[in-house]
């Protein structure tokens, strides 16, 4: 992936808060985009592959929350 030119603050203090702002829409992005697509019904393996990490590491970070919001989760 080419590096991107991204303005960077002068703040120290201002540019952490900009990293931190963009990790939260990261995972809030990404907690959406699992949703969406195990409703679809998408496997764990299938959303690993698309996400770049493992079907444990997928299924340890999402699943409680699915389940919670009513999600039907496929087993394999």
């Amino acid at each position: 992936m080419p590096a991107v030119d991204i303005p960077v603050s002068q703040e120290p203090a201002d540019a952490l808060a900009s990293v931190a702002a963009l990790r939260r829409m990261a995972d809030q992005l990404e907690d959406a985009a699992v949703e969406q697509a195990m409703r679809a019904g998408w496997s764990w393996p299938q959303v690993a592959e698309a996400l770049g990490v493992t079907r444990q590491a997928v299924h340890k970070k999402h699943a409680k929350r699915l389940i919670a919001a009513g999600v039907t989760l496929r087993r394999r």
